[in-house]
């Protein structure tokens, strides 16, 4: 990749996550409602934030990934991140995720942010899959409003503070995606 893809929405910047976002993302990554249904454990130090834009950095980097900070345009507030991960060229698949801070939750941002990132998702990708914990009704309920399908039970697919956690597998293929 060489430049990184900026996206624009009607309320949203999808832009790099830079290390001047740390504070940002820690706020919301050190919230124990948004880790519960995140799959990793909550944050409890700035650097954990520092750690996790680098990781974002190396998957951009090695072109395993893709994650965008999501920032409201108004404000110039980074109230999350999204992107994709599990990146397989050679068979046009990867797996998308996403967070918003709790206290933008149900005001149509998820929305917003996951119908651009599938409509620049498939223009290289055909499938885009994504894990969701049982537990996590809003997630479930964002994607299958958005085409994505339940694929089956995952059993025990991730450990969150020791405990094995079970995840539902959802898709959506190419020729489903309409905007």
């Amino acid at each position: 990749m060489k430049e990184f893809p900026i996206i624009e929405t009607e309320r949203l910047l999808l832009r790099k996550i830079e290390q001047h976002d740390a504070h940002a993302i820690y706020s919301y990554f050190s919230d124990d409602d948004v880790t519960r249904n995140y799959g990793m454990s909550t944050f409890t130090t700035i650097e954990q934030a520092e750690k996790l834009i680098l990781a974002f950095d190396m998957m951009t980097l090695e072109n395993k990934g893709i994650r965008w900070g999501i920032v409201r345009k108004d404000t110039n507030e980074l109230i999350g991140s999204g992107g994709f991960h599990n990146v397989s060229g050679p068979y046009k698949r990867c797996e998308i995720g996403y967070e918003i801070a709790k206290k933008h939750w149900r005001q149509g941002f998820a929305t917003e942010a996951l119908h651009a990132m599938l409509s620049y998702g498939f223009m290289t990708y055909n499938r885009i899959g994504a894990i969701v914990l049982p537990e996590n009704n809003a997630s479930s309920l964002l994607l299958e409003k958005n085409g994505f399908m339940r694929e089956g039970l995952l059993r025990n697919y991730i450990i969150q503070d020791g405990v094995a956690r079970n995840g539902y597998m959802y898709s959506i293929l190419k020729e489903e995606w309409v905007i």
